[in-house]
C-alpha cells in the first residue's frame, strides 16, 4: 500500500491543503508548529476514525485538540491511496452533528461499502493499536506502549497453533470466562428451597382473597352515593325555593309591620276599635240637641246678662220687682248668676264639642292612613272596613303559609343532615371499598408474580443440570487454554526475537548483531557473558533498538501482505549524522514500501542526497 495524495478540508491549522507523496522515502520538511504531527494525525484519523470522548476527557481529546481553526463546519477531508493495483478514496467528516464515511474504489469506479470489514482488509489486519506501536512512529515515541504486547502475544500465539492470525487465543479465553461468569450468574442453588417457599406463600394468598370482606361491594355503594347526591340536589333545590317563598311573605309581612299572626290581630283590632270610637265620637259631634243647647245656653246667656244689668240700671221704675218683693239689685243678681250658669253650661259644650271634633280629626286621620296603606282608599266607611277586614284576613293566610313553608324548609334542612351523613357514610364505606379493592390488587399482582416467579423456578432447575455440564465443559477449555498459555511463553522468542535480532545489525550498523525479548517485550542486548537490558545502553542505541523492534513488530503483523507506508514523526531526533546515515541507508535498502519522514531538520534530506537515495521532498 502507498499513499498518493491528502486533501484536507478542515483539519487542526490545515484549511483546504493539498499534498502528495511519492513511491519510496519521502521527506515532509516544515519547521517547528508548522504542523506535521497535524498532518500524521490526519492520516490516521483517515484511516481508524476519529471519534470525541466524553466529559472531562473530552476537553483535551483529540476531537478537540484538532478542530479547525478557521471553520470548524469543515471538519473533513479525504485520503487517496493504492492497494492491490485499486487506487481508493477514503472521505471522512469528523463533525459531532455530521459524520459522514465514504470509499470510492477510482479504479472500478463505484463505491464501496463504508464498513470495518472492508477498511481491516484494507489494513491487512492492523489494529489502531498495532498502527501507532509499529508502522507509526510518533514524535519522540520509538517505544511501543502495553497495548502492543497483547497484540504481539496474540498474533504468536495464533501463528503458533493454527498458522492464522485471525483467531484470538486472549479474546477467546476472556469469552470463556465471561461465558462461565454468565452460567454461574444463572445458577441458582436454592431454587428448590424457593419454589417451596413460593408454594406455601401462594397457598396463603389464595386463601386470604377468598375472605368475604374482599367481596366487591363498590358499585353499590356508588349508585346509593350516586342516588343520595341526587336526592340531596333536589332537597336543596326544594329548600331553596321554599327559602325564596318565606323569604317574600316575610319581607311583605315586615313592610307591613307584621312580625305574626298575633300582630296582625292585634292590628285588626286596634283599628277596629279605632273605628268604633270614630264613629261615637261622629255621632256625637253630629246630634243636633247638642248644637241647639249650646244656641240656647249662649242666648239665654246674653238674656239674662241684659236683663240683669237693665234691672240693676233700671231697678225703681220697674214695678212688678215691688210688687212680688223683689229688690231690684237682688234681682240682678239673680239673673247675673243665671246668665252665668249658661255661660259655664255654654262653655262646657263648647269644650266638649272642641274635644269631640279633635279626637273626630285624629281618628279620621289614622284610619285613612291605615286604609290607604292596606285597601287604598281613605272613605270611612263600613264597606272600608270590612274590605280592610278582608285585607287583613290575607296577611293571616300570609302569614300562615310563610310559617308553614318556614317549617317546611326546617324540615328539608334536617332531612339534608341526614342524606349528606348518609352520603358522607357512603363516601366512607366507598373509600374502604377502593382500599380493600386496591390490597386485593397487589395481592392477585403478588400472586401472579409468586406464579410466574414458580414458573421461572421449574425452568430453573430444569436448567440447573445443563448449566453444571456446560460450566465442566467451559473449565476444560479454560484448562486447554492455560497450557496453551504455557506453550505460548515457551514460544514467544522464537518470532519476535528471531526478527528483530536480524533487523538491529541493520539499524545499528553492525555494532549489536543480536537481541532477545521477553513475553512483556523488555528487550535486552546479547553479549558472550549476559544480557544486557536496553536501560543500559546509551539513549541514541535505546532508540534504535526500540525501532528495531517495531519494525520487527510490523513485519510480524502484516505478514506476507502489502507493506504500509512508514511514518516517522520527528523520529531521529536523538540520532546523531552517523546513526541517523546508518538508519537511513538500511531503511532504504530493507524496506520495500514507501516511507513519510516528518522533520523540522534538513539533515535528512542532506544525507538522503549525500548518498544518492532517491526521495521526494515537500515543505510545508
Amino acid at each position: 500500500m502507498k499513499f498518493l495524495e491528502l486533501q484536507i478540508k478542515g483539519f487542526g491549522k490545515f484549511h483546504d491543503r493539498a499534498i502528495s507523496f511519492a513511491d519510496g522515502i519521502n521527506v515532509v520538511y516544515g519547521k517547528n508548529e508548522a504542523g506535521k504531527s497535524t498532518l500524521h494525525t490526519f492520516i490516521r484519523c483517515m484511516l481508524f476514525g476519529l471519534k470525541p470522548q466524553r466529559g472531562r476527557a473530552a476537553r483535551k481529546d483529540l476531537y478537540s485538540q484538532y478542530e479547525p481553526w478557521e471553520d470548524s463546519g469543515t471538519y473533513e477531508g479525504s485520503l487517496r491511496l493504492e492497494h492491490e493495483g485499486h487506487i481508493y478514496r477514503i472521505e471522512r467528516t469528523f463533525r459531532k452533528d455530521k459524520k459522514d464515511f465514504r470509499i470510492i474504489d477510482e479504479t472500478l469506479g463505484k463505491e464501496m461499502e463504508a464498513a470495518d470489514s472492508f477498511m481491516n482488509e484494507l489494513l491487512g489486519g492492523l489494529s489502531e493499536t498495532a498502527y501507532n506501536n509499529t508502522i507509526s512512529i510518533g514524535q519522540l515515541k520509538s517505544a511501543t506502549d502495553d497495548g502492543m504486547v497483547s497484540e504481539l502475544k496474540n498474533y504468536i500465539a495464533n501463528m503458533n497453533t493454527s498458522g492464522n492470525m485471525a483467531l484470538n487465543i486472549t479474546k477467546a479465553s476472556a469469552y470463556l470466562k465471561a461465558q462461565r461468569k454468565e452460567l454461574e450468574s444463572q445458577l441458582v442453588p436454592e431454587a428448590a428451597r424457593s419454589y417451596t417457599t413460593l408454594l406455601g406463600e401462594i397457598k396463603a394468598i389464595e386463601k386470604d382473597v377468598s375472605a368475604p370482606e374482599y367481596e366487591n361491594q363498590l358499585p353499590e355503594f356508588q349508585k346509593l352515593r350516586s342516588d343520595t347526591h341526587s336526592a340531596i340536589e333536589k332537597k336543596q333545590a326544594e329548600k331553596e325555593e321554599l327559602l325564596q317563598k318565606a323569604a317574600r311573605g316575610r319581607q311583605l309581612l315586615e313592610q307591613n309591620q307584621f312580625t305574626d299572626q298575633n300582630s296582625i290581630e292585634q292590628y285588626e283590632k286596634q283599628t277596629e276599635e279605632l273605628y268604633t270610637d270614630y264613629r261615637a265620637v261622629k255621632t256625637a259631634c253630629e246630634k243636633r240637641s247638642r248644637r241647639v243647647m249650646t244656641g240656647v245656653l249662649l242666648a239665654l246667656t246674653v238674656i239674662l246678662a241684659v236683663g240683669a244689668v237693665a234691672v240693676y240700671l233700671l231697678g225703681d221704675r220697674i214695678g212688678f220687682l215691688y210688687d212680688i218683693g223683689l229688690p231690684p239689685l237682688f234681682a240682678s243678681g239673680i239673673l247675673i248668676t243665671a246668665a252665668a250658669c249658661c255661660c259655664v253650661g255654654f262653655r262646657i259644650l263648647t269644650a266638649r264639642a272642641k274635644r269631640l271634633n279633635k279626637e273626630l280629626s285624629v281618628s279620621s286621620q289614622t284610619l285613612q292612613e291605615t286604609f290607604r296603606r292596606h285597601i287604598g282608599d281613605t272613605d270611612l266607611s263600613d264597606q272600608a272596613l270590612e274590605t280592610f277586614r278582608a285585607r287583613m284576613a290575607e296577611f293571616k293566610r300570609l302569614n300562615a303559609v310563610t310559617e308553614q313553608t318556614e317549617a317546611a324548609v326546617q324540615t328539608i334542612t334536617k332531612e339534608l343532615g341526614m342524606l349528606n351523613t348518609k352520603q358522607n357514610d357512603c363516601s366512607d364505606a366507598i373509600a374502604r371499598q377502593q382500599k380493600l379493592q386496591w390490597e386485593l390488587e397487589k395481592k392477585l399482582e403478588l400472586l401472579a408474580g409468586y406464579k410466574n416467579e414458580m414458573e421461572s423456578l421449574k425452568h430453573t432447575l430444569a436448567e440447573n443440570a445443563r448449566i453444571s455440564q456446560e460450566l465442566a465443559a467451559i473449565d476444560l477449555a479454560q484448562e486447554t487454554m492455560t497450557d496453551l498459555s504455557m506453550s505460548i511463553r515457551d514460544s514467544f522468542g522464537l518470532y519476535l526475537n528471531k526478527t528483530a535480532s536480524d533487523l538491529i545489525a541493520g539499524i545499528t550498523g553492525g555494532i549489536y548483531s543480536s537481541m532477545s525479548i521477553d513475553e512483556n517485550l523488555n528487550a535486552f542486548m546479547n553479549t558472550r557473558t549476559k544480557l544486557v537490558p536496553i536501560e543500559q545502553v546509551s539513549s541514541g542505541t535505546m532508540d534504535q533498538i526500540y525501532l528495531a523492534l517495531r519494525l520487527a513488530a510490523a513485519k510480524l503483523i502484516q505478514g506476507d501482505k502489502e507493506n504500509m507506508p512508514l511514518i516517522f514523526d520527528d523520529s531521529f531526533v536523538l540520532y546523531d549524522d552517523e546513526r541517523l546515515k546508518s538508519a537511513l541507508k538500511w531503511l532504504a535498502r530493507s524496506y520495500g514500501g514507501q516511507m513519510i519522514i516528518f522533520t523540522c531538520h534538513q539533515r535528512e534530506a542532506q544525507m538522503l542526497t549525500a548518498n544518492q537515495i532517491e526521495y521526494n521532498l515537500i515543505r510545508i
